[in-house]
This record gives structure tokens, sequence and C-alpha cells, in this order.
């Protein structure tokens, strides 16, 4: 019998379901005729685009015409001086999840196995089943530890072997909020088989606590193993243009970058993110926005009986108490979406973008109405 395309598919595509991101408003307005929404369900800074970006773009002259520098030399070298680190260590992306996509290519495989949490980032399972490799869920803290679901890094280092190309951790992670110590990671990385790539992704770095934070340019001269990723999607503002990159070891830098795309970041997110990143005073707002109102939500939710995981990220996970699937539903009927966690393994929470002062009493409110 001659085969189908179906056939041809790869065993581990038949097992993925596609990424599912957060409801757009566009869609809410047109199933439910509404028109005034708030979306607090993809965690997009609720102060917008950072100006040095929004200036770099209405001033923009480029010849769209013409490709983009592939090499991305202008933003290259300011993200090397941001980070103290020569231009061969850096890899760009479009969005950070490319930099994930392109080390699964180039460490992942038949026979290979990549290492994740429980309740961590959807994105890490499909890089890997993409390419045909094993994915090890390893089962998260338990809801009553120091770090409610958290990453449990002696579990996950039980679970490398040496058919282990990639283990991923998130710092913070996303959907939980939660984090590990530096000396945490530390001794996680002094123990993981130097064959074993760690990437650490930290999407929403800025918003963790200074104690929290590594010493990129040391671990990656002491750990060639090592890749960290990094995205202007969060505290920059510029999801929409996808701007990402990866820092590690020139060696491992020169395996992405021989199967990256050639242009695989546009012209106009090139120019805008070589303007961002030295915009210290909107991070800086952004940084303390989000530290006050995140606090604020946090124990609004408390007040209401709804505990919230910790969280170091520019979100609130917080648990329902009763099937979280009906709650996000009756919210968008509100005109608010948020983030269900069913599909992660935690079906009564909820995930909630921490929004402007306006927006999270919104939310609130209609929490309110909608747990009566």
């Amino acid at each position: 019998m001659p085969k189908t395309l179906t056939d041809q598919a790869h065993a581990g595509i038949h097992g993925l379901s596609p990424y599912v991101p957060g409801k757009p408003i566009e869609d809410l307005k047109r199933e439910l005729g509404l028109t005034s929404i708030i979306k607090l369900a993809s965690n997009e800074n609720p102060l917008g685009t950072a100006p040095a970006a929004l200036a770099a773009l209405a001033n923009f002259d480029g010849d769209l015409y013409r490709y983009p520098d592939g090499s991305g030399y202008e933003v290259k070298q300011k993200i090397a001086a941001r980070h103290g680190m020569a231009t061969a260590c850096i890899t760009l992306g479009n969005g950070s999840d490319d930099i994930l996509e392109l080390t699964g290519r180039v460490f992942l495989g038949p026979g290979k196995n990549a290492v994740v949490s429980q309740h961590s980032f959807a994105v890490y399972p499909i890089v890997a089943r993409g390419v045909g490799a094993e994915v090890r869920e390893v089962p998260a803290l338990a809801a009553d530890a120091d770090m409610p679901y958290g990453h449990d890094l002696d579990a996950m280092l039980a679970a490398v072997d040496d058919d282990t190309g990639v283990v991923f951790i998130a710092n913070p992670n996303n959907p939980t909020g939660t984090w590990v110590t530096p000396a945490a990671l530390e001794a996680f990385l002094d123990r993981v088989p130097s064959s074993t790539v760690v990437v650490l992704d930290q999407a929403y770095i800025e918003y963790q606590t200074a104690d929290a934070i590594v010493d990129e340019a040391a671990w990656l001269a002491r750990y060639d193993n090592l890749v960290i990723t990094r995205t202007f999607s969060k505290i920059f503002g510029m999801a929409a243009l996808r701007f990402g990159y990866g820092l590690s070891s020139a060696t491992v830098a020169d395996f992405l970058n021989r199967i990256r795309q050639p242009f695989n970041v546009n012209m106009v997110a090139l120019h805008c993110a070589a303007a961002a990143i030295d915009d210290h005073d909107f991070i800086a707002r952004s940084i303390e926005s989000n530290s006050g109102q995140r606090a604020r939500l946090t124990q609004a939710l408390a007040e209401r009986g709804l505990p919230s995981l910790p969280s170091q990220a520019n979100f609130i996970t917080f648990d329902t108490g009763r099937e979280g699937r009906a709650v996000y539903d009756a919210l968008l009927r509100e005109g608010v979406i948020v983030r269900p966690l069913g599909g992660y393994g935690l079906p009564s929470h909820l995930r909630v973008t921490v929004g402007s002062e306006a927006d999270n009493e919104r939310f609130l409110a209609a929490l309110d109405r909608v747990l009566g």
C-alpha cells in the first residue's frame, strides 16, 4: 500500500499539538460582539513599547526592497557591550523562541532526549518532539514546597543520561512565575555532564530581584554548555517585532549560526532593537510599575481567598479553587482575557498578566462578578 503524507510525517510530529497563544482581542470582539476588552493573557508590557523603539520606527528610512543585515552588526555590538562579551557569543533570533528552536535542531534528534520540568513553557516539548527527540518531563516540586510547582533541579539532574542533548530551565518560569536561585543553578551546572546543553530561558529576567540574577558573562566563561536566551517582547514591549537573542560560548554560537536562516530577523526589528536596548528609563519605569502592581494584585487575590504562586515575572498564577476553564470562559464574557492553565497540568489555576492599575481593577471587578 503506498505511503500517505501522514505516513511521511515523522513520529514526533504525530504526538504534537500546535502552540495556542493568548486569545486575540479581535477574536473576542467577533465572537461576542464586545467593544471594550482588556487582554491580560500574554504578559505584554502595559506601558506599551519602549519610546526609543517607537522613535526609531517613526524615523525609519531603510530600503525595504533590500535584505536586512544578516549579521545584525549594530545590535550585536550593543548586546555585546550590555553583557560584556564578544559578538562571537551572540546569536540573533526571530524572538527568543527562535533560539530555542535552533538549539533543538543542533543538539536534539532521534535517539536523543530533552529534560524539562512539569508546568514549564509549552514550546520546549514542541522543539524536542519536532526534531524526533524524546521529552522527559520531570515532576515539579510539590504544592506545599517552599517554591510550589517550581523546578526540581535534583530530579531533573537524575533524568539526565548520555543521550540527553538539552535541559530546558526557565527562570523565572512561565507559566508559574517561580524561579531557582543562582546558587541552585550553579550547583546544577557543576553536576550536569559537559556534553549536555543547558538552556537558561530568561524571557522575564528584568522583572527579577537583583539577588536572583546570575552574572551571565562569568557563567558563560565557566560553562561551555550553557545557552542563555533573552527577548525584547516583554520588558521592551516589542512583541510584534519578534526580536530575541542567545548568549553562549563561541563554539555553541557557531553551531547555531550555521543553521540559522540568513535573514531570520527583519530590518525594522534590528533597527528598533538597537535603539530600545539603551532606553534605560523605560526599563526602570516598567520594572517599578510591575513591582508595585504585582504586589497589589497578589494581595487583592489573597483577600478573595485565591492563593497565588510566588512570582518574579510580570504575571501571577493563582488558584481559582474550581475548574479554571469555566472561570476563564466567564471572564471572556466580561471582556477580560486571561490564560487558562489546564494544558500545563494546573486545571484550577489561571495566569493573569500584571497590567496597569486600571486594567487590574477591571479584572478584579470582573472576577468578583464571575465568582459571585
